[in-house]
């Protein structure tokens, strides 16, 4: 029987890999429909000539070796042949082997299904990242940029144009560009570039508005890294604009509380029969500002005027809402005004803060409730608060009460003390004058 030698073996090897590797043509990724196939970081040799070749090329060509070091993909062991195929123990072009699975680098129409060869393998993803979803390359396929790839636009995000490329770093990863905080610029690079956005009829300034929206002051601006960026509302793999029947649906996976009150009230209704989106009419799209009271009325300023013209009864019902969360507010602050001179003087009123907490709870609870357009129940949220401030408030007013009380009685017990050295001291006076005229007899 004859001998096998190291370098049959290594070949014998690489030949196995790329079986599971095989692309559906010579010198391209798997074709359309194809099963996601895998290199196995296994089957590539310890000898590495595509890192030791390429760093020594200089360049564009120099760029790949020199990123690997920080390579989610190669922090887990995968190496230039578990993507790219070829056989890395040779050196020069021969490495470029396509007996050995050689695919090099895909195209763009080619990059998504070329990255789910792995990262559609549910068994493979397993042992690297149990976590990580296996759905990105079927859910890429139903979004905008899925959809126009497979129309033949090459133009669109494909995996390596938000995750990058040599290295592609980990979601985890601050420095990647699908790092949350670094979301929004990344989306920026296309969805602000005027030239690449004018063939698609799309505005090109949704990243300055979020900049100055409270989402981006939240995000961007303090770090707040529970504040949503793009993919939050527009999904990341599956991207997509939320139409006018799923905004609110968006909105809620964070605001589910105020969605529940809009869907009970009139204007749910009203805005399906015209066809309009629902949180958007109020609060905007990218350039939400934080929302204020100033938002409900029939004051100038007030979005309720954009739709109720004045006199009618739309008009009327907001004009109620905000006097009942004006009410709540003075009632809070003189309670606030109240408990602080108290505590200024000295007084206890901690256990009263306690009520004055409560009322600013109802504030917000009260806030929430004009979502459902009802200004009776908007009147009753509030009053709870009112009740709770003007139960803090008389605990505030019998804390001063105390305080003056015990001014009054300190000063009557000074004057007192005082009128008794005067008479003291008189006397002391007469005694020594006393003495004095016993003496000169």
């Amino acid at each position: 029987m004859q001998r096998i030698g190291p370098a049959t073996l290594v070949f014998l090897l690489l030949a196995a890999a790329a079986a599971v590797f095989q692309p559906g043509a010579a010198g391209v990724g798997p074709t359309a429909g194809s099963a996601p196939s895998v290199v196995l970081a296994a089957a590539v040799p310890p000898t590495d000539t595509c890192t030791s070749c390429h760093e020594n090329l200089g360049g564009a060509l120099a760029k790949p070796a020199a990123g690997m070091g920080s390579d989610v993909h190669a922090q887990q062991g995968l190496r230039c042949a578990s993507c790219h195929g070829g056989n890395p123990a040779r050196t020069g072009m021969d490495a470029h082997d396509r007996a050995a699975g050689f695919v090099g680098a895909p195209t763009a129409q080619q990059t998504p299904q070329f990255c789910a060869r792995c990262h559609s393998n549910v068994d493979f993803m397993r042992r690297f990242n149990p976590r990580l979803p296996t759905d990105q390359f079927a859910r890429y396929q139903t979004s905008v940029h899925g959809k126009r790839l497979k129309d033949g636009d090459q133009a669109v995000a494909t995996c390596t144009s938000c995750h990058g490329v040599h290295p592609v770093r980990s979601v985890t990863d601050s420095s990647s560009p699908v790092f949350s905080t670094n979301v929004p610029a990344t989306c920026a690079r296309c969805h602000a570039d005027p030239v690449r956005m004018k063939k698609y009829g799309i505005p090109t300034t949704q990243y300055a508005q979020y900049k100055e929206s409270v989402h981006g002051q939240a995000l961007l601006a303090r770090g707040n890294r529970q504040a949503p960026a793009c993919n939050d509302c527009h999904d990341n793999h599956g991207a997509t604009p939320p139409g006018v029947t799923s905004v609110a649906n968006v909105c809620a996976q964070c605001h589910s509380a105020t969605r529940d009150l809009f869907v009970r009230s009139p204007h749910k209704t009203a805005f399906d029969a015209l066809g309009i989106a629902e949180c958007t009419v109020c609060h905007g799209t990218h350039r939400i500002k934080l929302p204020t009271d100033a938002m409900i009325g029939a004051r100038a300023g007030a979005v309720c005027m954009q739709c109720h013209p004045t006199g009618s009864a739309g008009l009327a019902a907001a004009a109620t809402m905000r006097g009942s969360l004006e009410n709540l507010k003075t009632a809070i602050a003189q309670a606030n005004k109240e408990l602080g001179q108290a505590a200024d003087a000295g007084m206890d009123v901690s256990e009263a803060r306690l009520d004055l907490d409560q009322a600013s709870t109802q504030l917000i609870l009260t806030r929430a409730a004009t979502h459902a357009a009802d200004p009776k129940a908007v009147q009753q949220s509030s009053g709870v608060g009112v009740a709770a401030a003007g139960k803090a408030r008389a605990v505030g007013a019998a804390a001063l009460a105390e305080v003056a009380f015990r001014r009054r009685g300190l000063g009557v017990s000074i004057a007192i003390i005082a009128l008794v050295a005067v008479l003291l001291w008189l006397k002391f006076q007469q005694i020594r004058t006393l003495r004095g005229g016993g003496d000169s007899r």
